[in-house]
């Protein structure tokens, strides 16, 4: 294997793949990231065997066709300590040398032919998703998982396909945070077996592989796999194992009140009102009332807070208790100006709150102590 690669273009696909190879493995070959070479396309590939993704490299002159393993930390050192435009990387024996105009760098490499063989995504049947959507899908559900689960498959996003509408659900058994977007179909690639439920891992390697701008991204499920095809890479990932909950019962089955409010100043007044809380106190007490949200705290020997926010509600009062952080990671996700309606029912039962662009987040509330 030689080639010369733009640097530029080998470190935006090595910052990427290197996220996917693993600290530390039993194979130590997949602490590695392999580059394969060849006249039909350069790819840059890592696999922890349970997610993989295969980055293409722009940029590549290739002499000698052929694939070299890449220690990722040091090569990475040498990726971004590097100034030149273009580096050239060549296999000798059981060593990769790297050259710049002015540093060479001989490191020790593994054999390429032992690294494992990552799917591509070769399906002419699949789902079409806009980038803008799939990465607002992901960033408001993610953050609602439960990696640690064991009983039902939280750790991950529940994908579910339905008359060309896409819906992510994430919980953690606290909250649950709902996104519908819309889904086009290339083919027939059919509904998948059972509900799919892709990793966070997975999901955040999307997102940051993505701008709003880009292609729109291609979904296939096989088996107990997704395929996601972005336009510089394609991501595998198994899908996590288990059950999904029931997630439709955690809706409250009636609505009290509907409140009017806006995210940007209900963010800042939560993430005031949770300044004088503590592990031992962490409640915020939230009192709709006609016209004024007011938000109170109290933990002791830490002091108290008292935070009011003009609101457009002229309904009865209301009062409820909640835990500040579950709000606020919902309300970072969303824009500033972005309308949010919070349906209530009592201070005991689950509170709704709903954007305009099909976001739904549920959220139960604490428990009042008598």
């Amino acid at each position: 294997m030689k080639a010369l690669c733009n640097r530029e273009g080998l470190l935006a696909g090595f910052g990427m793949a290197s996220l996917v190879a693993p600290a530390r493995s039993p194979k130590t070959i997949l602490q590695s990231v392999k580059l394969d070479v060849s006249e039909n396309g350069s790819e840059l590939l890592a696999t922890d065997l349970e997610v993989g993704i295969r980055h293409r490299v722009l940029g590549v002159k290739v002499d000698e066709p052929g694939a070299v393993i890449l220690p990722t930390q040091r090569f990475g050192q040498i990726l971004r300590s590097l100034s030149d435009e273009e580096l050239a990387i060549e296999l000798q024996g059981n060593q990769v040398v790297v050259r710049g105009r002015h540093a060479q760098f001989k490191l020790p490499t593994d054999d390429a032919s032992l690294y494992p063989e990552l799917p591509d995504f070769g399906a002419s049947a699949y789902y079409v998703v806009t980038a803008a959507d799939l990465r607002r899908g992901i960033r408001r559900t993610v953050f609602a998982t439960d990696v640690e689960s064991t009983r039902y498959a939280l750790g991950g996003v529940l994908f579910e396909l339905k008359d060309e509408r896409l819906t992510l659900v994430a919980t953690d058994g606290r909250r649950l945070a709902r996104q519908v977007v819309g889904v086009d179909v290339e083919g027939k690639p059919g509904l998948p077996e059972s509900q799919p439920v892709v990793p966070v891992k997975a999901l955040k390697l999307v997102e940051r592989s993505l701008q709003d701008e880009d292609p729109p991204v291609h979904l296939v499920f096989q088996g107990n796999h997704v395929l996601m095809r972005t336009e510089e890479a394609v991501i595998y990932s198994r899908l996590v194992e288990g059950r999904f909950p029931r997630y439709q019962d955690v809706f409250p089955a009636q609505v009290e009140v509907r409140i009017p409010l806006e995210a940007g100043p209900l963010l800042r007044a939560t993430e005031q009102a949770s300044i004088v809380t503590s592990e031992e106190s962490r409640a915020v007490d939230f009192h709709f009332g006609p016209g004024v949200l007011r938000l109170t705290s109290q933990a002791p020997d830490q002091g108290s807070s008292d935070i009011e926010l003009a609101i457009a509600y002229e309904d009865r009062p209301v009062s409820i208790l909640f835990d500040p952080r579950y709000l606020v990671e919902a309300l970072r996700v969303l824009d500033e100006s972005a309308a949010v309606t919070a349906e209530l029912v009592d201070p005991r039962n689950a509170a709704v709150f709903r954007t305009e662009d099909d976001y739904t987040y549920v959220v139960m509330p604490l428990t009042r102590e008598r």
